[in-house]
């Protein structure tokens, strides 16, 4: 089977790749055509004002990204920078964004038959943002619109576009 065939194979099954990290105790999945990087955690610049979550601004090669930690973000117990400690470079509508996650697992190639909707309860993070709840074995995967996510009006980052 040669890439093309591949290709449209994986377009009819409706199958897609998601980046998988973990913060506290979940695991959550993100399109990997959204990620840019993945970078070891430093201390960003702090702005004045900002929410908590948003923990500063770093300069990547010339650009300054403002940075979000997704554990204050969605009240989970404070957990400590250390090693394992990242942050997902987003590119999202031409704009780059960072989260610190916990931990990057790995890249998953979910089908739609492998993913079923999330249940309408109430939670930190806003149902529209949720596409729905991933299974592969024994994984549970918390699957996010981080492009939604992340252009939320709590968030402080909306662009004019």
């Amino acid at each position: 089977m040669n890439v093309m065939e591949k290709n449209t194979e994986t377009t009819t099954t409706g199958a897609r790749e998601y980046l998988t990290f973990r913060l506290d105790q979940e695991e959550y999945g993100i399109d990997i055509l959204k990620v840019q990087e993945i970078r070891g955690y430093e201390p960003p610049t702090r702005i004045a004002h900002a929410p908590a979550f948003i923990k500063g601004v770093v300069n990547l090669r010339g650009t300054i990204i403002p940075i979000v930690d997704m554990r204050l973000k969605f009240n989970c117990s404070k957990a400590e920078y250390n090693s394992f400690t990242v942050v997902i470079i987003l590119n999202l509508r031409n704009r780059v964004v960072g989260i610190v996650v916990d931990s990057v697992s790995d890249v998953m190639e979910l089908s739609a038959e492998s993913i079923r909707p999330a249940p309408d309860i109430e939670s930190v993070i806003d149902n529209d943002c949720i596409m729905g709840l991933g299974s592969v074995g024994e994984r549970m995967l918390i699957l996010l619109d981080i492009e939604k996510l992340m252009s939320g009006l709590d968030m402080g980052l909306a662009s004019a576009s």
